[in-house]
C-alpha cells in the first residue's frame, strides 16, 4: 500500500473505523504489519459520503483536515426531536410543524451563520474523562458535554417537502455537529427536528468518488491549501538532517480556501522532485521543519 491519502466512499450502515480497518486488513496481507493508518474525520454510521484515509507518513497530516471546508448534504425531518438528533433515536419531543414556511427556514437557518458554541450531541465522539461520550450514553449514563466553538461559513435549502422535512447543503469547519444543527432549528422554531440522513460531499478540494471508488491523492496534490517551497538537493538534505534552509520563494496555495473562510494557519509545504518532503514553519527568517515526512509522499 502506498502512503498519501485515499479518497474513499462510506456507505450507510458502516463506521469510519469499518473502513480502516479493511485497509489495516489489505496492508496486512501485503505484508505491511503495522503499517499507519487513519482518518481525517468521522462520519456516524447512518451518514455516507467522503471519507479520507491516511495511510503511511500522511498520516502525520491528520490536524490539517481539520480546519478546513467540509460540505454535507443534510436531510432535516420536522416535528420530531430524538435523543441522539438523527432517526435512530428514541423520540423526546414532538411538536407542530404545521406553520414553517421557506421564509421562516431561510431566517432561522441565518441566526446559526458564522462562529457559534455549539452542544454536542450525547451520541457524539467527544470525550469525557478520556472516554467517547457515545459509549456512556449507550449504557445509559448521563452525558452532559459543554458546548464548543464551531463555524458554519454557507447554508442554503435546496428544497422543501413541508411540514415533513427539508433538504439542505451547508459548509463548515471541522468540529461542527450537523446533528445538533438540526436540533438547534428544531427547537428555534418549537416544533422539533432530527437529521433523517447526511451525505458528505466533499472535504476542501476534494469530493466523493462515489461507492466502489478510491483515489490515491500523493505528491502534489496533497494539502494544496498550504503554500509551497520547491528545494533542491542540497536543502533536502539540510531538512533531512534537521538544518534550516532559507526563507526562498514561496509558492502560493493551488487551492484557495472559500473567500471569508477562518485562517486554518497551514504550514509550508516542502516538495522536492515532486513529493512532500515536510512540512515547514518560518522562523526567524528561515524555514525549520516541524514535521518530517520520511521517504517523502
Amino acid at each position: 500500500m502506498e502512503s498519501g491519502v485515499y479518497l474513499v466512499h462510506k456507505d450507510v450502515g458502516g463506521t469510519s473505523f469499518d473502513v480502516v480497518r479493511a485497509f489495516t486488513r489489505e496492508a496486512r496481507d501485503a505484508g505491511q504489519k503495522k503499517y499507519p493508518l487513519g482518518h481525517g474525520g468521522t462520519l456516524d454510521p447512518f451518514a455516507r459520503g467522503l471519507l479520507l484515509v491516511l495511510a503511511g507518513q500522511a498520516t502525520r497530516l491528520m490536524e490539517l483536515m481539520h480546519p478546513i471546508p467540509k460540505t454535507y448534504v443534510a436531510d432535516i425531518a420536522w416535528g420530531v426531536e430524538t435523543d441522539t438528533c438523527d432517526h435512530l433515536g428514541q423520540v423526546m419531543t414532538e411538536g407542530d410543524a404545521s406553520s414553517l414556511s421557506p421564509a421562516m427556514l431561510d431566517d432561522a437557518l441565518a441566526t446559526f451563520l458564522g462562529w457559534q458554541d455549539q452542544v454536542p450531541p450525547a451520541t457524539s465522539a467527544k470525550k469525557i474523562d478520556g472516554e467517547a461520550a457515545y459509549r456512556k450514553a449507550h449504557r445509559g449514563e448521563e452525558v452532559i458535554l459543554p458546548p464548543s466553538r464551531v463555524y458554519l461559513h454557507g447554508a442554503k435549502w435546496l428544497e422543501h417537502d413541508l411540514p415533513t422535512r427539508s433538504r439542505l447543503e451547508l459548509t463548515c469547519r471541522g468540529g461542527y455537529y450537523v446533528r445538533a444543527l438540526a436540533r438547534d432549528l428544531g427547537r428555534q422554531l418549537k416544533c422539533g427536528a432530527h437529521l433523517s440522513g447526511l451525505h458528505r460531499s466533499a472535504i476542501g478540494p476534494w469530493t466523493d468518488p462515489g461507492p466502489g471508488t478510491r483515489i490515491w491523492v500523493h505528491g502534489e496534490a496533497l494539502v494544496p491549501w498550504c503554500p509551497s517551497r520547491r528545494l533542491n538537493n542540497e536543502e533536502a538534505a539540510y531538512l533531512d538532517h534537521g538544518r534550516a534552509i532559507p526563507l526562498g520563494e514561496l509558492e502560493t496555495p493551488t487551492w484557495q480556501l472559500p473567500t471569508g473562510f477562518p485562517d486554518p494557519s497551514a504550514p509550508i509545504r516542502a516538495l522536492h522532485e515532486g513529493r512532500l518532503v515536510a512540512l515547514l514553519r518560518e522562523q526567524e527568517g528561515e524555514l525549520r521543519t516541524f514535521a518530517n515526512l520520511r521517504g517523502g509522499l
